[in-house]
């Protein structure tokens, strides 16, 4: 059971998603045709009040990192797959801010896919002179 107390021990980045990726596929089934069950839990007014908590607790940044302010969307994921059961039990860690992180689209997409070139990666510091030619 991966947990935001453990994840926050690791002081990278790349550690974070090492901690979380999951490797599944594009198009692999999670809820098949009961897929409705999660929309309507992400609809409901629990989760919008924790997914609030959980954004502010982490500041807007992917994974929790201070220097990786989240632009654009922000996505609360849960650290460990949710099912079917889960939903319908109302298991603990659907609505646990221990069991949850904010992220990015692309670090999300990284997460569930284990595809790490979906990753940010830093931007380039530019320095004077260094696109001069010759």
């Amino acid at each position: 059971m991966r947990t935001y107390s453990e994840l926050i021990k690791l002081p990278t980045f790349r550690e974070r998603y090492e901690y979380l990726k999951l490797s599944g596929r594009v198009g692999e089934e999670t809820f098949g045709y009961d897929r409705y069950l999660n929309q309507i839990f992400y609809k409901s007014s629990e989760w919008k009040t924790i997914r609030e908590e959980v954004i502010v607790r982490d500041m807007g940044c992917d994974l929790a990192l201070v220097d990786h302010e989240i632009v654009g969307l922000i996505f609360v994921h849960h650290m460990n797959p949710v099912s079917e059961r889960d939903i319908f039990n109302r298991s603990d860690f659907l609505l646990n801010p221990e069991f949850l992180v904010s992220c990015s689209a692309a670090t999300h997409n990284a997460i569930h896919y284990g595809d790490a070139a979906l990753l940010y990666e830093e931007p380039i510091i530019r320095r004077p002179r260094d696109t001069i030619l010759w």
